[in-house]
């Protein structure tokens, strides 16, 4: 019987064999056992103990078990790259086979991205499986990573071809076998070390869309920090190599998802920003401050963002319609993978999201670079806008500091983005052109109110070009978005924002010239919309344009015309008062407003209109009030919820305005006991009280937006709740004095529940 052959560097001339060899060849004398080295392979690959790397056999065991196995000359080629790439070598020969195992793996990552998978990947994709499973991934890292070792005081260089290369067969194989690019996040030094091979062009996209692969899966966020010389990295990336990069930084610099933040509760939040004070900043506002550093980074990336598209296409300028760039977006998501096989930049030699084989052809089912050069114009057109918008996407994170799970989170971004630069700023009024801030100019004349000092003061050279401002655009937009659409939500916060803060007549009427509130409510009223988010922004966006304007409420009467529409109205905003609470409340100060105006335009509203006359009504005012209290408690509140408990406020605010304050105590406490639960709603309502004394008298952002929204001092809002909380018994406006003493709970500390 022929000798069995042993693993190299066993001692083969004494006879020994190692013990993994040993076990592959089924104990001694055996004959192979088929498929027992693969399985130890993968045993050692997991432990990192055993069989590991081709390197651990002979040539020979490895060619005659090939025969067998049809390993496509893997092992081998595996075994002599490991031999031809020691500290030593000149790389030659090294690179030589580098090139016979590129288009091994090549062809079966193109077939990966181009077909369905339907095996498994180690039997449809075996080059790649048994590259990674002989040690191929780790080789090629240390074969990168050799510029970083030193001998005697000179750094080792590998060309940028090598490289090149060592990058696309990675890629390839993370493309094509499950756990690679795992494995690869896992080595730290590695993927800081991928960043200094961007300094090269000619490895800069290879590099690139492996790092954006690697991060993707990268259990822990890279601190940017860490990478060498940063500053002067980025700063010598061209523009179309910063909008490569941008793809990168939205995965660094973007929060990790915890969720919907306005469902945490307050105390929580309150709780984990504590925790956030210890701890420091996170690596996420690290990357931000390292990236903003950089000189002129923010202005290289809004020139990026604002640049035109080619003339030479006849297109329009970026973002010139609204509902063009979604569309845009849509669209890229599918493009990128197209657009990588072009070659628009033939000095960058940039290669294709499946990195050709050097000196590939299309005998080998590849396509020649001056064939991939030959995409139709309008799909370089895509492929510049759709990197424009991982541009805009950076910015929108800078400006936001919030999280991108998905791709189509950056329309949400942008609406997000919207959002942020009209709340309570001046600049909000750039989202108009020349023509629409004229308009809110004559809206104030004729009215004969002072024009808007921030309208006045807006720089017209920044305002929006075209016939329409980008407020505008985005009205047309949400007017055509289905019912259901999710992005509704975004897009009326948005419009929200424009007119949240001190009420602005004039912006309130610019809105309903556009056909806003007849919009909102066919939504509400005649789509019966399911939705509670999009209702719940539609209520908020209803409120603000409504707020103290009675051309609003007459429209409102003229569309809800009938008992019928206002019932179906009714019990939308009764089945949550979460979601309508913020339109309660802006109905709520209107009514008492128009109380207290002489006027008969004024007059004629009070008298016609159903809204205002149903929530005149006591019986009215103290059901959701008595509701507003009943559905949150200390334990439950969130950003979302709490505007239940300043609703609730406002009501009575209003009342102790006209001295009814204790009718209202007397009133809930009737409820409490006609419902069974005496004493339960008011000791409720005392702990809420306790909790906002704790949460709002710390908070100037938030006192200074409940008084803007509201028209009332925020002295008012303190001394109300001081009064409600006087531990007095005979003080007629105290809640202790409405709660019998056997079901008196007020003490009780709510912070340990």
């Amino acid at each position: 019987m022929a000798a069995a052959p042993v693993a190299a560097g066993s001692g083969a001339g004494r006879g020994r064999r190692s013990a993994a060899t040993v076990a592959a060849w089924g104990g001694w004398g055996g004959r192979p056992r088929p498929g027992n080295i693969l399985l130890q392979l993968r045993q050692g690959q997991l432990t990192g103990r055993g069989l590991v790397r081709a390197v651990q056999f002979t040539e020979t065991f490895l060619t005659e078990r090939d025969k067998q196995s049809k390993w496509s000359g893997i092992p081998q080629l595996l075994l002599k790259l490991h031999t031809t790439s020691h500290l030593h070598s000149d790389f030659v020969e090294c690179q030589n086979i580098l090139k016979e195992i590129s288009p091994l793996l090549s062809m079966e990552a193109m077939a990966f991205v181009t077909e369905e998978r339907k095996l498994t990947q180690e039997t449809t994709y075996p080059n790649t499986y048994i590259f990674d499973l002989f040690g191929g991934v780790d080789l090629l890292v240390e074969i990168l990573m050799r510029p970083t070792i030193s001998i005697r005081g000179q750094k080792l260089k590998i060309s940028d071809e090598m490289s090149k290369d060592c990058l696309s067969i990675l890629y390839n194989t993370c493309v094509c076998t499950e756990g690679v690019t795992k494995r690869l996040a896992e080595k730290n030094d590695f993927v800081i070390f991928l960043f200094t091979l961007m300094t090269s062009k000619k490895t800069f996209l290879q590099t690139a869309t492996l790092i954006e692969d690697i991060l993707g899966v990268k259990k822990e966020m890279i601190r940017l920090d860490e990478v060498p010389n940063l500053s002067s990295l980025v700063s010598n990336f061209d523009q179309q190599q910063l909008a490569n990069f941008c793809r990168i930084l939205a995965v660094t610099i973007s929060e990790m998802d915890t969720g919907n933040d306005d469902k945490h509760t307050l105390l929580a939040k309150n709780a984990q920003q504590k925790k956030s004070l210890s701890l420091g900043p996170s690596a996420a506002e690290i990357n931000q401050a390292a990236l903003l550093s950089i000189p002129g980074f923010v202005e290289r990336l809004c020139k990026l963002a604002t640049r035109k598209v080619s003339e030479s296409t006849g297109t329009a300028s970026f973002l010139q319609e609204l509902e063009e760039w979604y569309t845009w977006l849509d669209n890229a998501l599918v493009l990128d993978a197209l657009m990588r096989v072009a070659n628009e930049e033939s000095e960058h030699n940039q290669a294709s999201i499946v990195f050709p084989p050097p000196g590939a052809s299309e005998e080998n089912g590849l396509p020649h670079t001056s064939a991939r050069t030959q995409l139709p114009q309008s799909m370089k057109i895509m492929h510049e806008i759709m990197y424009k918008l991982e541009v805009l996407y950076v910015l929108c994170v800078l400006l936001m500091g919030r999280q991108r799970n998905q791709d189509i989170t950056l329309k949400i971004q942008f609406l997000r983005l919207l959002q942020s630069f009209s709340d309570h700023h001046e600049n909000k009024y750039l989202l108009l052109n020349n023509q629409e801030l004229n308009e809110l100019s004559a809206i104030s004349l004729k009215a004969n109110i002072p024009e808007v000092e921030a309208v006045l003061n807006t720089d017209r050279s920044l305002v929006c070009d075209g016939k329409r401002g980008l407020l505008t655009r985005l009205l047309q937009v949400m007017k055509k978005e289905p019912a259901e659409s999710s992005f509704r939500f975004w897009q009326a916060r948005a419009v929200e924002s424009f007119l949240r803060g001190t009420t602005s007549y004039a912006d309130q009427m610019f809105l309903l010239k556009r056909g806003l509130l007849e919009h909102i409510l066919y939504c509400i009223v005649d789509s019966e919309c399911k939705s509670r988010d999009v209702l719940q922004s539609y209520f908020d966006l209803l409120g603000e344009l409504m707020k103290f304007n009675v051309d609003a409420f007459k429209r409102f009467n003229k569309y809800i015309n009938t008992d019928a529409k206002f019932q179906v109205f009714l019990k939308q905003i009764n089945s949550s008062l979460v979601d309508s609470n913020m339109l309660v409340r802006c109905v709520t100060l209107s009514l008492d407003r128009f109380e207290n105006q002489v006027d008969m335009k004024v007059a004629e509203v009070l008298s016609e209109c159903r809204l205002l006359a149903y929530i005149s009504q006591v019986p009215t005012q103290m059901s959701f009030l008595f509701r507003l209290i009943n559905i949150i408690h200390v334990q439950t509140l969130t950003q979302e919820n709490v505007s239940c408990l300043n609703t609730s406020l406002v009501i009575l605010m209003l009342a102790r305005r006209k001295e009814r304050l204790p009718l209202y105590l007397r009133l809930l406490q009737r409820m409490e006991h006609s419902k069974k639960y005496p004493g339960f709603l008011l000791n409720n309502f005392h702990n809420l009280l306790r909790f906002w004394q704790q949460h709002y008298l710390h908070k100037d952002k938030d006192s200074t937006c409940l008084e803007n929204s509201s028209c009332i001092s925020f002295s008012y809002w303190k001394e109300t709740v001081s009064i409600l909380l006087n531990p007095d018994r005979q003080s007629p406006s105290a809640l202790v004095s409405y709660i019998e003493e056997p079901y008196m709970d007020i003490d009780r500390d709510f912070t340990e529940e």
